[in-house]
C-alpha cells in the first residue's frame, strides 16, 4: 500500500442512520477539506480536536450537505498523518456525494484496513495491536470485547516485548564470549542465560495454553445436538434461544436439515446446531439430513447428547452414544418433568445434566457447566494475557522450540555460535508477532481482511 498520499473512505457501517462519519487521512486532508467546506460562522484557521458546524459545496457553490467536520494534526491522531472527520446524515446517497466529491479533487479511495495499516505503519500500533482492532469490531460478546481491547490496549504487545528484551539480553551476553574460543562461558553467565530462557518459556507455555479458550471467547464455540429422533433436541435448542426456532412435533424425523442459531451462554459466544435425529431411514432427504450431522459431530466444540429420561434407552440411543464416543460431549437427559425411565446408563462416561425445555429445570446449570467447559478457569475481568489468534500461537510454539534447544545446548558443553543462532531464532518468531520481522505478503494478507474506513 503507498502510505504517503491521502485517502478517503466511510467510517461508519453501509445503511440508514442518523449520520454517517467520512474520514480522511494524509498530507493533503486539511486543504481537501476547505476546499468544499463552509463554515456557519467566520473562523480564521481551524482548530485541531475541535468540531466546526458548515456545510459542503460542490465545485459550483451547490450545497450537499449539512455538516460538522473536525480536523485533527498529527501526530496525535489514529494514522499519526493529518486526519479529517465528515459528520454528515447518514444517507447512503449522501455519502456517496461526498466521496464523489473530493475523490474529484484526487484524493484516492481507502483499501480495506488502510487506516489501521498506515497506524501500525507509523508506529502507533504495533501488529498484534492492529489485528486486535479487527477483532473487536468484530466482537460478539462482552467478553470478546473486553479481551479484544486489552489487546489493542498492548496486554499482549508488553509481554512479547519484554521477552524480546530479555532475549537480547542474553544474546549480547553469549556473543560477547564467541570472540574468545578459548575461554569458556563462564558459570554465573551460564546461570544467567539459563535462568532467564527457564522463566521466558514458563510464561509463554502459560500464555499458549489459553488459545483454546481465547478462540471461543472471540469466534464462538459450535455446540451440536445430537440424538436419536424425538428425544427433544429441538425443545432444548428453542429452550436455550428463549424463542420457538426450531419446529417441534410428536413425529420423529421433524428436523432434516442442520438449523444453526447464535447466542451468547454465560459470556461465551456459541452457535447452536440442531441436527436430524441419528437412525435408519428410507427417505432420501432425511437421510442427506443424518449424513450431515454425522459430518458435523467431529467439527464441534462441544456434542450435546440428547436422550428421553422418560422413555427406556434403545439401540438408536447407543448407536448415538457410538459416534459421540471420543469427542466432548455431555449427556443431556431431557422431559425431567416426566417419571424417569432411561434406565442403567453407567455406560457412559459423558458429563450428564437433567433438564426439562418445558419447565426450564436444570437449564441454568447446563449453561453454566457449557460455559465452564468452554473457557475453563477463566475469568472474564482477568488481567491476564489471552491468544486469541492462531498466527500468534504458532509463532510462540516456534519460539517455544528455538528456546527448547536452546536449552538442551546449556546442559551440555554449550556451542555458544548455535546457542546465538537459536535465540536469534526465537527473537524472529517473536517479530513475527510485533511485526517487526513479518513479511509484505502476511501485511497484505492481515489488513486485506478488514473493512473500509478501518
Amino acid at each position: 500500500m503507498n502510505t504517503t498520499d491521502t485517502i478517503i473512505a466511510p467510517a461508519t457501517a453501509p445503511g440508514e442512520g442518523g449520520i454517517a462519519i467520512v474520514r480522511i487521512s494524509g498530507a493533503d486532508a486539511k486543504s481537501a477539506l476547505l476546499h468544499h467546506f463552509k463554515p456557519s460562522s467566520k473562523i480564521k484557521e481551524l482548530e485541531s480536536h475541535r468540531l466546526y458546524h458548515g456545510s459542503l459545496r460542490d465545485n459550483d457553490d451547490c450545497p450537499v450537505d449539512e455538516v460538522m467536520i473536525v480536523y485533527m494534526s498529527a501526530p496525535h491522531t489514529y494514522t499519526r498523518d493529518d486526519v479529517v472527520e465528515i459528520h454528515c446524515h447518514g444517507s447512503q446517497q449522501v455519502v456517496r456525494s461526498i466521496l464523489s466529491l473530493y475523490l474529484s479533487y484526487g484524493i484516492r479511495l481507502a483499501q480495506p484496513g488502510e487506516f489501521t495499516y498506515r497506524a501500525y505503519m507509523n508506529g502507533r500500533l504495533d501488529l498484534s495491536q492492529a489485528e486486535a482492532v479487527s477483532s473487536l469490531i468484530h466482537s460478539k460478546s462482552d467478553s470478546s470485547r473486553r479481551l479484544a481491547l486489552s489487546q489493542v490496549e498492548g496486554a499482549l504487545s508488553r509481554e512479547i516485548y519484554s521477552f524480546a528484551a530479555n532475549l537480547k539480553q542474553i544474546l549480547v551476553l553469549s556473543e560477547a564470549w564467541i570472540d574468545f574460543p578459548e575461554e569458556e562461558l563462564p558459570v554465573e553467565d551460564l546461570g544467567v542465560i539459563s535462568g532467564i530462557i527457564r522463566q521466558i518459556k514458563s510464561k509463554i507455555v502459560a500464555i499458549t495454553d489459553s488459545y483454546s479458550c481465547g478462540r471461543v471467547l472471540l469466534e464462538g464455540a459450535s455446540i451440536l445436538l445430537t440424538g436419536q429422533p424425538n428425544v427433544g433436541k429441538s425443545s432444548l435448542l428453542n429452550a436455550l434461544l428463549g424463542e420457538d426456532r426450531a419446529i417441534v412435533t410428536s413425529v420423529p424425523g421433524t428436523t432434516r436439515d442442520l438449523l444453526e442459531e447464535g447466542l451468547t451462554i454465560e459470556g461465551v459466544p456459541v452457535r447452536l446446531v440442531d441436527t436430524a435425529g441419528l437412525r435408519e431411514s428410507s427417505d432420501f432427504v432425511e437421510l442427506e439430513g443424518i449424513r450431515r450431522a454425522e459430518k458435523k459431530l467431529s467439527e464441534a466444540d462441544l456434542v450435546l447428547f440428547v436422550v428421553d429420561s422418560s422413555e427406556k434407552l434403545t439401540e438408536a440411543d447407543l448407536y448415538v452414544h457410538d459416534r459421540c464416543v471420543g469427542l466432548p460431549a455431555f449427556l443431556v437427559l431431557t422431559k425431567s418433568d416426566k417419571p424417569t425411565c432411561v434406565g442403567d446408563l453407567s455406560f457412559c462416561d459423558f458429563p450428564a445434566y437433567k433438564i426439562s425445555s418445558k419447565t426450564g429445570e436444570g437449564l441454568d446449570q447446563l449453561r453454566l457447566a457449557i460455559s465452564i467447559f468452554l473457557t475453563g478457569d477463566y475469568l472474564p475481568a482477568s488481567d491476564s494475557v489471552m491468544l486469541t489468534e492462531r498466527r500468534h500461537y504458532e509463532a510462540l510454539i516456534f519460539c517455544l522450540e528455538s528456546l527448547g534447544r536452546a536449552t538442551c545446548l546449556l546442559d551440555d558443553n554449550p556451542s555458544l555460535e548455535l546457542l546465538a543462532f537459536e535465540l536469534r531464532e526465537a527473537l524472529y518468531h517473536l517479530g513475527q508477532i510485533s511485526g517487526e520481522t513479518t513479511t509484505e505478503s502476511l501485511l497484505d494478507d492481515i489488513f486485506s481482511g478488514f473493512c473500509i474506513g478501518k
